[in-house]
């Protein structure tokens, strides 16, 4: 079973996810930021595959990005990174980014190659419901990769069904209609929208991301769904060089408690 799948099943609320950027801040720090992440308590790991044209992303996640590309992160490089990992990581890993990196890298070789890293699932913002439906979705099935799919306040409730039925997993359910790291949210319009969720009876747990930056907003996007996403703060952590990394992980982790 796909581990996403056995966290979902064994941990029904509640689940912390983090997102980073590979390469970020130092080429080499993939692994050990991953490492420290389980220890610390985390559940999920988003590891971003850095695009010089992340348009779903702040500032925030593009500059780090920009610094991890000039870093020398590559997809051949965070392969290769990765190759060992299950080895040391046993919580769910999911690789997020964008899709002219990958097919530049050919999806077929990049699903391959993910999978034999013990990769759980993709996260591609920018490729719709339909071209996954039509072009890649036996591939994915074929490597158990699953394809998490993005559902905004926008998203009308069929819409959200069919991307339901297409995404594996769980659903990346985005807090607001903007980009990552954001936080002038209209919580009123927030509440209308996870209850609407909620009432939807989808197949797949949610997660909620984009803006959440604290415990506090950890905790409320955890009465709507089963969890949260946190990014750009996660980023932020990483960037204060004043401590050691794997302090900074720590901290970070220990301050959602």
């Amino acid at each position: 079973m796909n581990r996403i799948n056995q966290l979902f099943q064994h941990k029904k609320s509640g689940i912390r996810s983090v997102y980073f950027t590979a390469g970020f801040p130092n080429l080499n720090d993939t692994i050990d930021i991953l490492c420290t992440l389980e220890k610390a308590g985390i559940d999920l790991v988003e590891i971003g595959m850095p695009f010089s044209d992340p348009l779903a992303d702040g500032p925030v996640i593009q500059q780090s990005s920009t610094v991890a590309l000039k870093n020398g992160m590559t997809i051949t490089l965070l392969f290769e990174q990765l190759k060992n990992i299950r080895q040391k990581v046993n919580i769910p890993l999911v690789l997020m980014g964008y899709m002219n990196p990958v097919l530049q890298y050919g999806v077929e070789n990049f699903c391959k190659m993910a999978a034999a890293c013990g990769i759980d699932g993709l996260i591609l913002p920018d490729m719709p419901a339909e071209v996954y439906e039509q072009h890649y979705q036996e591939l994915f099935q074929k490597h158990n990769l699953h394809h998490i799919l993005l559902i905004t306040p926008r998203t009308s409730d069929d819409r959200i069904r069919y991307i339901d039925q297409l995404s594996g997993g769980f659903l990346y359910a985005v807090s607001s209609s903007a980009t990552t790291g954001n936080v002038q949210q209209n919580k009123e319009g927030q509440e209308v929208y996870f209850k609407r969720l909620s009432q939807l009876n989808l197949k797949n747990p949610v997660l909620i991301g984009f803006g959440i930056s604290n415990k506090e907003q950890l905790e409320h996007a955890c009465q709507y769904a089963a969890g949260a996403v946190i990014g750009t703060a996660f980023i932020k952590q990483l960037s204060n060089s004043d401590k050691e990394l794997p302090l900074r992980v720590r901290d970070f982790v220990k301050s959602l408690d």
